[in-house]
């Protein structure tokens, strides 16, 4: 589905993405780890088209977008849930779903959000109130499922347990799971790195801009140097 080769990214001189290679398969969860300033967020970013790119090419099922902007990356398939939420606040949780529907001239718009209500019970019981009185457990729920209003083919999920208690990340990650099973494909950027790859099917570990380990979730997680610098184990 997606192919990303020599990817590179900068914040005006400096260069934060390496040539960063890799790809990620139709109905696969695909985990990007690594530490702090790695440059996991500015990889997202630059695939989703907030960032640009400085060099290398991104292909979405056979075309490059690597020109095109963000919202039309979002017609092709490719939405992002980003990191720390970013809801609109004083927008009730309604309107910021409605919002991730804006390509949607189809009058399918109800529908999509039933199918989000379905998934996250708690947005449909506070869908009149400000999004800005949710939990932050509830805030990941409602920017996960903004991002899903737009219906694509590819999640760009960035941190989605960012300063959330045990059990809500549990649950965060049980619906990225259960994303997978309704046929979506997930590109999970997560601090919390054994969870991360625990659901994945395969990861790529990322150190200043370069992609330096690879491989299914299940052996990365038991791999020695990637449990030492990574896992804190």
């Amino acid at each position: 589905m997606l192919t990303v080769d020599g990817l590179s990214s900068a914040y005006g001189r400096i260069e934060v993405l390496h040539g960063v290679s890799l790809d990620v398969a139709a109905g696969e969860i695909v985990a990007l780890v690594g530490s702090n300033g790695a440059g996991k967020t500015t990889l997202l970013r630059t695939l989703s088209g907030v960032q640009p790119a400085t060099g290398g090419r991104i292909v979405f099922e056979g075309e490059d977008i690597q020109r095109l902007p963000s919202h039309a990356r979002v017609v092709r398939g490719i939405a992002q849930s980003p990191e720390g939420r970013q809801v609109f606040g004083p927008l009730s949780v309604e309107d910021n779903l409605r919002l991730g529907a804006f390509r949607c001239h189809d009058g399918t718009v109800k529908g999509r959000l039933d199918a989000i209500y379905a998934m996250f019970p708690v947005l449909h019981e506070r869908r009149r109130t400000a999004a800005s009185s949710l939990s932050g457990g509830q805030q990941q729920m409602l920017a996960i499922g903004r991002a899903l209003m737009a219906q694509p083919k590819l999640l760009l999920l960035d941190e989605p347990s960012l300063g959330l208690a045990p059990l809500l990340v549990d649950q965060i990650l049980a619906a990225v799971v259960d994303l997978k099973r309704r046929g979506i494909t997930v590109l999970l950027v997560e601090q919390n790195a054994s969870a991360a790859l625990a659901i994945a099917d395969r990861g790529y570990v990322l150190e200043v801009g370069h992609v330096v380990h690879e491989g299914p979730g299940a052996a990365l997680l038991q791999d020695p140097k990637v449990r030492a610098a990574y896992l804190g184990v």
